[in-house]
């Protein structure tokens, strides 16, 4: 075992280099990297090989349970009752808002099961090889941001499974000073959380399944049981039942669109780059389950917070959504510190799921998409962990910034003209004709205009244009923008439709004719990237491709 470690290590030689040289940092060039000679590539980069396409249907079930069942999922329907609206229009607004983004989720992942390439080079199919660079860079921000969150989150948790071991630990004196809104203690469990994540986010994608099959089960027999336990002393599921709206006529209508499309919005990061999983998917016909999976379950932990709120408010006097506080109350006894113990645990587990599944796999994917000469997945996922973790403070995101989040989720502003253009790109456009080896090439037909498609940029312009006064109300409330804010409301909608028809449009008026192929030209002419339709029998286009696929090596 010792050995098997040392051998994985770098040399003192390596290392010494790699302080003094950026060329030491360089990956070697993989035999089987698409990229012509002059430009650079690397295997993970490359369409996944059929000894990774690990996932099946049950696998992405499981996956959204990773991505969902989390801090931030148990207490999603907070903001919708805290705002003056009932548990009725909070449980419709979770369950339509994430069938809403289901539907881009499902057609993206069309694309990544079918090609089997990851977000950065998907894009560059739509964007051009250069201007890609700027979208995957939109998303690398928002990935550091919610890693960075969802980090601190677990750390909380992580706080009181400490405390449940060794109650001193809640009166660790603080040697921090104030003004770092972080205390001895907070920092201590940010650490062991940190650490505790690290190797998992190290695992590689397609070796991920097992954990998101062990996740699913504990947090779902978790969830249960504090539900069980809080309904059972309470004597009933609470209050927020018989709530009444606090608000009514028009108001109450808009706040209800207004929160559906925020919970949309939630999960546009992953409708942008769902490929960087989908590719690791064994069919096309495999991914369709995530249209039920991701409501489903965005419900079941939704309303399993809505109730163990209610109940809190009977037990403890408040209305407790908060894991963390919920499991501060249980640290008086014996048995209560054991069930934040496993609890806690679960909840840590969930922190880091996310991470792995939402996070880590889109940093990893997306930086080494940006800079394939020295960062792969491994590379990337660490990178990404270091950055998140700590260089963005994530306590003072958490803790002093309120306005810093509203933006970053206004974000979506971006990625859903983003994906829309994808998706209108593949589908309308190109009619899922894609020269696969082309796309690693700088120079090949997806070079548009200097590397950048002016179509889809023009696109994505005017697509987000119309929600810039809602982004700037997010950050200011007390901006008056007049009749814009119900553009706000509406704006994954309004920014999805209005890039899609655009794009499309300019391409009709404007064809890029060297960017379109009769058939799909696969990297390989084999199994291994060659696509499947629903049916799971290879299509027309696929078999016509085939005629005209060579091999490797005479496509570079």
């Amino acid at each position: 075992m010792a050995d098997a470690i040392r051998r994985r290590l770098p040399s003192q030689q390596t290392i010494q280099q790699r302080l003094t040289s950026t060329k030491a940092w360089e990956l070697e060039v993989e035999p089987s990297s698409l990229a012509p000679k002059g430009a650079f590539s690397n295997a993970d980069t490359d369409p996944t090989p059929e000894e990774k396409q690990t996932w099946k249907a049950y696998t992405l079930i499981f996956y959204w349970f990773s991505d969902i069942l989390t801090i931030q999922g148990w207490e999603s329907m907070a903001t919708i009752i805290k705002i003056g609206l009932t548990y009725k229009e909070a449980i419709w607004c979770t369950f339509l808002g994430d069938f809403l983004i289901a539907i881009p989720v499902v057609l993206n992942g069309h694309i990544g099961t079918r090609l089997r390439i990851p977000f950065p080079v998907q894009a560059r199919s739509s964007f051009g090889f250069q201007a890609a660079k700027g979208v995957v860079c939109i998303r690398i921000a928002t990935a550091l941001f919610w890693h960075a969150l969802q980090t601190y989150s677990g750390s909380q948790v992580m706080a009181q499974v400490i405390t449940a071991i060794w109650p001193s630990f809640e009166s660790l004196p603080n040697h921090i000073p104030a003004s770092q809104d972080i205390d001895s203690k907070t920092l201590v469990a940010h650490l062991i959380f940190w650490l505790m994540q690290l190797p998992f986010v190290l695992i590689p994608p397609h070796k991920m399944t097992w954990f998101f099959y062990t996740k699913a089960v504990l947090m779902i027999a978790t969830s249960l049981g504090i539900v069980g336990y809080l309904v059972h002393r309470a004597g009933t599921s609470g209050e927020i039942f018989d709530q009444q709206p606090t608000v009514d006529g028009s108001e109450r209508a808009w706040l209800t669109v207004y929160m559906l499309f925020q919970t949309v919005c939630g999960w546009a990061t992953m409708a942008t780059n769902i490929a960087d999983v989908s590719r690791y998917v064994k069919s096309p016909r495999h991914q369709v389950v995530q249209a039920a999976s991701l409501p489903l379950v965005g419900l079941y932990i939704g309303v399993m917070g809505m109730i163990t709120c209610s109940a809190s408010k009977v037990v403890y006097g408040a209305f407790i959504w908060s894991p963390a506080e919920l499991f501060a109350h249980w640290q008086g006894t014996h048995g209560g510190r054991a069930a934040v113990f496993f609890g806690g645990l679960s909840f840590c587990l969930a922190q880091i799921g996310i991470n792995m599944s939402a996070n880590i796999v889109s940093l990893s994917n997306d930086l080494s998409g940006l800079f394939p000469r020295y960062v792969n997945i491994r590379r990337g996922a660490l990178l990404g962990t270091l950055v998140g973790g700590w260089v963005m403070v994530p306590w003072k995101i958490s803790g002093s910034a309120p306005q810093l989040v509203t933006f970053v989720s206004a974000l979506a502003i971006f990625l859903a003209p983003i994906s829309a253009v994808l998706i209108a790109d593949y589908f309308v456009v190109k009619r899922r004709a894609i020269d696969v080896p082309a796309l690693y090439d700088p120079h090949g037909r997806y070079e548009y205009w200097k590397g950048t498609n002016w179509r889809a940029v023009t696109a994505l312009l005017v697509a987000v244009a119309p929600n810039l006064p809602g982004l700037a109300h997010d950050v200011n409330p007390g901006l008056h923008i007049g009749g814009a804010v119900y553009i706000c409301y509406l704006n994954y909608l309004v920014g999805f439709g209005l890039a899609a028809v655009v794009y499309v449009s300019l391409s009709i008026v404007f064809p890029a004719r060297e960017s379109l192929v009769p058939c799909t030209i696969h990297a390989y002419g084999d199994s291994a990237t060659s696509g499947l339709d629903a049916e799971g029998v290879e299509s027309q286009d696929e078999k016509e491709a085939s005629k005209v696929q060579t091999e490797p090596e005479k496509l570079l």
